[in-house]
């Protein structure tokens, strides 16, 4: 059975992957604030395709 991702309980049918409103609605929460984000390098400026 599937864990929900925010609590680590069994995931419910109704609210998969999730086990409640309550974990879905912390997971928009957190989408909405971007509290996800992805490791990136920061930009330097140049346009690195000049040779």
């Amino acid at each position: 059975m599937t864990k929900c991702p925010i609590c680590q309980k069994p995931a419910t049918p109704e609210h998969k992957p999730f086990c409640s409103k309550r974990c879905a609605d912390i997971d928009l929460g957190r989408w909405l604030t971007e509290s996800y984000t992805l490791p990136a390098k920061p930009e330097t400026g140049e346009d690195d395709d000049q040779v």
